[in-house]
């Protein structure tokens, strides 16, 4: 259970369990491991893969190939020189990435060449690599920084970014590849998105650091936003609650939030199919959404 370490300003900032972040992205990144290796078994593997994804012009091949990138990324970089200067905090790692989407969009993607025994072998190599330094030294030395495109971070909080973005493109995946399976006909070789069995505390950290994220960008005590059972922050300027029930509430469940927070679902039609549930003159977020993308 992440703790409250430091404030900033009035804000608590809260802290991640180097420990349980480290083995909550190896089984994470197992996770993701099982489920590919599933997809490329299938008989009908490369129509699954060569189908789209809500990720821009995206196929499910290329998610898998950006998954790839994501777990190998520290292995491949851990010893690049490190620049001077203060490193990122989670929350400030997740405002100056909002806007690279249209960057990475231009990574790893468009090569219907690649086998489905090659995208399995791709994600294979990645996922040994990362388990690799996570049980090593250098993932459980505090001291220990990695540079990034944005500046220097430190190795423990960049480990838990990694658990989000592998919590999210799991989702991504799950959803893509059902929606593909129902359109072919065919048996899906992955779990529904909500039924995707993501590590517990993956999700519970991908959920804060987005919670945490929002109440940063957006700062102030007038909504109380609820996701649980993982994060309550207050957000949004206005007057603040000091007791008994606050006058705007949002609550609504993890991979709702998550979607939510990264753009893959509109506020409005959340609110309608009651996946989330919204009281108070200003409890609509939809102006500070998504906090990233």
């Amino acid at each position: 259970m992440p703790q409250p370490s430091a404030r900033k300003g009035s804000r608590r900032i809260r802290s991640y369990d180097p420990a349980r972040v480290r083995a909550a992205l190896a089984a994470q990144t197992e996770e993701l491991r099982t489920a590919v290796q599933s997809l490329c078994a299938h008989p009908r593997a490369e129509a699954l893969l060569a189908a789209p994804t809500r990720l821009g012009d995206w196929t499910v091949r290329d998610l898998i190939m950006h998954l790839g990138f994501v777990l190998d990324w520290v292995p491949r970089h851990l010893d690049d020189p490190v620049p001077d200067g203060e490193p990122l905090t989670l929350t400030g790692w997740a405002r100056v990435t909002r806007t690279a989407a249209a960057d990475i969009a231009q990574g790893p993607q468009h090569r219907p060449e690649v086998t489905p025994e090659a995208v399995a072998g791709r994600l294979d190599t990645a996922a040994d690599s990362l388990l690799e330094i996570l049980a090593g030294p250098e993932a459980a030395d505090p001291t220990r920084r990695i540079a990034i495109r944005f500046g220097p971070i430190r190795l423990a909080d960049y480990l838990v970014t990694r658990l989000l973005e592998t919590v999210v493109h799991a989702d991504d995946l799950a959803e893509a590849v059902g929606r593909a399976a129902r359109a072919q006909g065919v048996a899906n070789p992955l779990a529904a998105p909500e039924d995707f069995r993501y590590d517990r505390q993956a999700l519970a950290s991908a959920t804060r650091l987005l919670a945490d994220t929002l109440a940063e960008a957006a700062p102030g005590g007038a909504v109380e936003l609820r996701v649980p059972p993982y994060a309550v922050v207050q957000c949004v300027e206005g007057p603040r609650h000091t007791r008994g029930t606050p006058p705007n509430v949002v609550e609504t469940d993890p991979l709702t939030w998550i979607r939510l927070a990264t753009g893959r679902t509109a506020w409005a039609a959340a609110v309608e199919t009651g996946a989330v549930t919204a009281s108070g003159e200003r409890s609509d977020l939809s102006g500070h959404l998504p906090v990233l993308r």
